[in-house]
């Protein structure tokens, strides 16, 4: 058997017995093609996305990736090329946006690949998922860096580049860690670890998930999966819950910031919230939450063109090596 094969045997039991947490009662329940109703007083506003917008023929709506691959995180840069992770073995998969055709162009440790960010040079930073680790690696795959973040339980789960450094959440331990950027770009030899304090309690499930910068660029933005909370995060780890007028986000998992609008992908319930905050990320509203007929439990987003970009991840769907799976471009709402 291959080598992703086997892995995928050894995991299976493990899937199906480590489920991410069901959302909260107060999460409006949700069906294919069927808009979740708002939480809170604030009513949002609901939109059924069509897969793509381009009906002309020059991008897919859907793009197809290995069998077995158990896609989770993306990263497209400024060329039309679209990078995945797999979390079975952490093979990266390149696709060209244009044609859907792609390929395998760096093999994985044979622990995961979870969140992706691609800098302007062109560099590819992984997180590592139950690894515990972070790689970086070069647009064709050749491997630059490897960094060891944590030695017992981890869960290396998103990073976002602010400029200046990479910051990776750990779902596991309430920390972020840090790989601070010298001249021109340069890696460091070591990870800084930054305990976070504040509003974020650690507990049972998936905790910091999805991460992205505040809009005045003078913080974080972390998503807290298992509440549904949204916090705002110095770069010391102090954390404030974000205002958001008693709605949340449940299940959020990926984030793509678009100047004072944050979306959020909620990955098991199929939807993507559009949040409206303020430039200090101090209050938001959310002002809509979109879903389509081509979601399958998407895990996170990025942008290209006029389209968003979400691979499937199928958590609820038994992954074996013949499973399909794939990604797919919706109309930015």
């Amino acid at each position: 058997m291959s080598r992703r094969t086997l892995a995928i045997v050894a995991l299976t039991t493990l899937a199906l017995t480590a489920a991410a947490p069901s959302a909260p009662a107060s999460a409006a329940p949700t069906t294919e093609g069927v808009i979740a109703a708002p939480i809170g007083p604030s009513r949002a506003t609901g939109a059924i996305a069509a897969p793509g917008a381009a009906r002309g023929g020059l991008a897919p709506d859907v793009i197809r990736l290995p069998n077995g691959f158990q896609p989770e995180g993306i990263a497209i840069g400024r060329l039309p090329y679209a990078y995945f992770g797999s979390r079975v073995d952490g093979d990266i998969y390149r696709a060209n946006l244009l044609t859907g055709r792609g390929k395998v162009i760096s093999q994985g440790p044979g622990t995961p690949s979870l969140g992706l960010k691609l800098d302007g040079r062109g560099r590819l930073f992984v997180a590592g998922g139950r690894g515990g680790d972070v790689r970086v690696l070069t647009a064709s795959g050749r491997l630059l860096r490897s960094y060891a973040l944590q030695a017992g339980p981890a869960f290396v789960n998103d990073v976002v580049l602010t400029g200046h450094a990479a910051w990776f959440t750990d779902s596991a331990n309430p920390v972020l860690f840090k790989l601070p950027l010298g001249r021109y770009g340069a890696l460091p030899s070591q990870a800084v670890r930054v305990p976070l304090t504040g509003d974020m309690v650690y507990t049972t499930g998936t905790n910091a998930n999805g991460i992205t910068a505040t809009p005045d660029g003078r913080g974080l933005i972390v998503v807290q999966s298992n509440t549904g909370k949204l916090f705002r995060t110095t770069y010391a780890g102090v954390t404030t819950e974000i205002d958001l007028g008693g709605e949340s986000v449940p299940n959020g998992d990926g984030m793509w910031l678009r100047g004072t609008t944050l979306y959020v992908v909620q990955n098991r319930l199929n939807l993507i919230a559009e949040i409206k905050l303020d430039r200090r990320a101090a209050r938001g509203t959310v002002v809509s939450r979109t879903t389509s007929p081509a979601f399958d439990v998407p895990t996170t987003i990025a942008e290209y063109g006029k389209r968003f970009y979400l691979p499937n991840a199928r958590f609820t769907t038994t992954p074996t090596p013949g499973t399909p799976y794939t990604a797919v471009a919706i109309r930015r709402p």
